[in-house]
């Protein structure tokens, strides 16, 4: 039986969405233009691409919109996702089951691509962890990966403006998340812009990357082995010293059975013992018997939503 919230439902699915994809945003000029619309749990999970002005080239992403959003008066918060290595805008909206607890608390979640796409730079596609799908949320300064490599600007400025420009959201209550690759992008986003998220969490996060494998790669690729100074200042574990912003605490989770756990990738007691130096309030949950894969996401997923949901009302 249809009622008037479906109905409602389908106005915002049609017309709006309609003039979405014909008229830019007034501030920036993006225009979006829908990809695909699943219902789910009573919302729409949609995918939008867009000409990226900071990265040079085509994005995607998704946003789930829970059911109230069509209201005009509905002003929802925001979670942005960031995913891991090798990911892109699809692998959380089809794995962690975040929609059921979303729709619950209200939440509008976006998740964007890992890293640019098709900007054809050498060795870009040559390994999995470096290049396409592992652009570590980090603004590239080595050439030729910093014209497209600037994540962090497009997490943190033009994807939020687009987001804000085109949706139903409450500008002034956003919080932050992330798996892996993204649970680093997460914690740095936060750490680097005071205030600009309410609540920060993250799945495994790659906590100290200038002391592990992966951000040794990256780092040294995105700019120059020798500058390790600007290594740090995309390093949640040396970041937290020199925070200076409104109360945050980074709440992070890790499965006790993470393979990379044990290879030394992703290092949290670190980034827990800088916190305590710091006085930066840091929890850390040590999952027993978890993995490192989004059954273990999937498992938690709503612990996550439901202290983002606190943070935002």
């Amino acid at each position: 039986m249809m009622g008037p919230c479906v109905r409602t439902t389908c106005v915002f699915s049609t017309r709006r969405f309609q003039a979405l994809l014909l008229i830019p945003s007034v501030s920036n000029m993006t225009v979006i233009t829908l990809i695909s619309t699943n219902k789910c749990f009573g919302g729409l999970q949609k995918i939008f691409s867009h000409q990226s002005k900071e990265l040079d080239c085509e994005m995607k992403f998704a946003i789930f919109l829970p059911d109230g959003a069509p209201a005009a008066d509905a002003k929802l918060p925001v979670l942005y996702w960031l995913s891991g290595l090798t990911c892109n805008e699809t692998n959380f909206i089809q794995k962690s089951g975040f929609q059921r607890y979303a729709a619950e608390h209200g939440l509008i979640v976006v998740c964007p691509d890992t890293s640019p796409r098709g900007v054809n730079l050498p060795g870009e596609d040559d390994s999995w962890d470096f290049g396409s799908g592992a652009g570590f949320y980090v603004d590239a300064s080595k050439d030729p990966w910093s014209k497209h490599y600037k994540m962090f600007s497009y997490v943190t400025q033009e994807l939020i403006d687009v987001i804000n420009n085109n949706f139903p959201t409450a500008v002034d209550r956003q919080s932050i998340a992330g798996h892996s690759m993204g649970g680093h992008g997460a914690l740095i986003c936060a750490l680097k812009n005071p205030g600009l998220y309410r609540s920060v969490s993250a799945f495994a996060p790659i906590c100290n990357p200038t002391k592990c494998p992966w951000g040794v790669k990256a780092f040294g690729g995105y700019f120059g082995e020798g500058e390790k100074e600007e290594w740090r200042n995309w390093d949640a574990s040396e970041l937290v010293a020199g925070y200076n912003g409104p109360p945050l605490e980074l709440y992070v989770d890790q499965g006790a059975e993470d393979s990379f756990l044990k290879d030394g990738q992703l290092l949290p007691h670190n980034l827990v013992e800088a916190c305590k130096a710091a006085q930066v309030p840091c929890v850390l949950n040590m999952r027993e018997g978890y993995d490192h894969s989004y059954f273990y996401v999937a498992s938690f997923i709503g612990e996550h939503l439901a202290y983002h949901a606190r943070h935002l009302k």
